[in-house]
C-alpha cells in the first residue's frame, strides 16, 4: 500500500526550506557515497551533507512534522523515522532502477517516503517511477506533498531534463513488517473510528477495538 499526505507543508514552509538548501553555501555532496555497493553506478544527485548542522537542523523539524501527521501514524504504525536526506536533480541526473536497503544504520526499512519540494512547473522529467505487479506508475506531486510506499517496490527517479528536481527522502520502520497487514489494520482503524464518529462508543465499536489491538499485539516486533 502507498499514500499521499496532500499536503504535508505549507506553501510558506516549502519556501523557507528551499532558501536554505538552495543558499549559496548549503554543502551538498556527490549522492553516491550514500548509496549501498549495488546501487552507486545508477545514482545520479547531489544530497545535503548529513553531518553539516543546517541537515541537522532542517531534517529534525520534518522528522518532527512527518510523525505528527495523523494519516502517517494510522497508515505507517512509525516506530521511527530515520535516514532523512534532502536531494537535488539537475539536468541529466535521476537515480537508476533499485531497490532500498532492507537495514540501514538507522533502523530497519518497511516503508520510504519521497517530499517533493520543487514543484511540476519547475522541472521536466524526474518522474518517480514505482514498480509493481499491475505493471509501473509514474508520480510526480505538487511541492509540500508527500508519497509513502513499500521500500520493497523496485523504484527509480528518471533523468531531469530540464530546471532542477528538490525533494526530501527517507524511511520508516514500522511496527508491522509485512505490508498486508498493516494495511489491515489501517483499514480497520478507520472503520472503527468512523463508526465511533457516527454512533458513539457503542458495543460494535469496542469490539472492533478490541481486534485492532489484539492484532497488533500478534503482528507487532
Amino acid at each position: 500500500m502507498h499514500f499521499r499526505l496532500e499536503p504535508l507543508l505549507s506553501e510558506g514552509q516549502v519556501g523557507e526550506l528551499r532558501a536554505a538548501l538552495l543558499a549559496d553555501d548549503a554543502p551538498w555532496r556527490d549522492g553516491a557515497e550514500t548509496a549501498g555497493w549495488h546501487a552507486r553506478g545508477v545514482k545520479r544527485n547531489r544530497q545535503l551533507d548529513p553531518s553539516s548542522s543546517l541537515h541537522q537542523t532542517l531534517a529534525s523539524a520534518l522528522a518532527d512534522q512527518l510523525l505528527q501527521h495523523p494519516l502517517l501514524q494510522a497508515a505507517a504504525l512509525p516506530v521511527q523515522l530515520h535516514n532523512l536526506r534532502f536531494s537535488r536533480c539537475s539536468v541529466g541526473e535521476g537515480y537508476g532502477r533499485h531497490v532500498d536497503n532492507a537495514y540501514m544504520v538507522g533502523g530497519r526499512s518497511d516503508l520510504s517516503f519521497t517530499l517533493f519540494l520543487s514543484g511540476p512547473d519547475q522541472y521536466g522529467g524526474g518522474d518517480l517511477v514505482l514498480e509493481n505487479p499491475a505493471g509501473e506508475s509514474a508520480v510526480r506531486l505538487p511541492a509540500g506533498h508527500a508519497l509513502v510506499y513499500p521500500s520493497s517496490l523496485l523504484h527509480r527517479v528518471e533523468p531531469v531534463t530540464w530546471g532542477e528536481r528538490l525533494v526530501a527522502v527517507g524511511w520508516i520502520q514500522s511496527r508491522i513488517r509485512r505490508s498486508d497487514q498493516r494495511e489491515l489494520l489501517f483499514e480497520l482503524d478507520t472503520a472503527r473510528r468512523a463508526l465511533f464518529r457516527e454512533q458513539g462508543k457503542e458495543e460494535i465499536f469496542d469490539l472492533l477495538s478490541r481486534c485492532y489491538s489484539n492484532l497488533l499485539r500478534l503482528w507487532g516486533d
